[in-house]
């Protein structure tokens, strides 16, 4: 596998940042939906504190799959898919994209306008995006959790489309964002050949 994207599959890079990039959005909305529940107290405030550091985590490798992607390009279209769905996939990765920015984002606004210190792993501070402002501070709460929704929405549609095209449409669209090789490569190199074995009497015979 490469660390570049080819014109069949996601390189090595790119799918190192894909999973990640979802295993961290999940982590991060299992503490976000479970942590406004916690008693007030230390343990809260630090729980707190961490889903702050790994939003900020996210941004940056969101940052870097962006870049990347800018560079290494992207796989074309899987073969034989229709018009309307490659529109369709465009916009939704694209729409994912501007999500993943949005979060962190607006979770950061929130936490300068509601006055709220921001540190990076208790390693360093940053700076606030905005003076406190109360309204600013409801407007940007209702954006990340809003946009929390409609992220998990979309990543949930994205899935399945990638599930519906492996299951029934029996293509690569998920498995050349898997290491290894692609299926279809798999399976014609599995193949027997149709041509009869040449003859060592006779290298010239059918």
């Amino acid at each position: 596998m490469t660390l570049k994207n080819t014109a069949d599959r996601w390189g090595a890079v790119s799918q190192t940042l894909h999973w990640l990039i979802l295993v961290m959005i999940a982590g991060l909305a299992i503490v976000g939906l479970t942590m406004t529940d916690m008693s007030n107290g230390p343990s809260k405030i630090k729980i707190y504190a961490l889903h702050k550091s790994f939003g900020l985590t996210l941004l940056v490798l969101v940052t870097l799959r962006l870049a990347w992607r800018v560079y290494a390009g992207a796989p074309r279209p899987v073969a034989g898919t229709p018009h309307w769905q490659e529109r369709i996939a465009s916009l939704t990765h694209w729409a994912l994209y501007a999500l993943m920015f949005a979060l962190p984002l607006s979770g950061w606004l929130f936490n300068s306008t509601a006055g709220y210190p921001l540190q990076y792993f208790g390693l360093f501070n940053l700076p606030k995006l905005a003076a406190r402002n109360e309204e600013l501070a409801q407007l940007s709460r209702n954006l990340h959790e809003y946009g929390f929704w409609l992220l998990l929405a979309l990543v949930l549609a994205h899935a399945a489309a990638a599930f519906y095209h492996h299951l029934f449409q029996n293509d690569d669209t998920l498995t050349r964002m898997l290491p290894g090789r692609r299926r279809a490569a798999a399976a014609a190199s599995s193949e027997p050949s149709s041509l009869p074995p040449i003859s060592p009497e006779n290298p010239d015979a059918p």
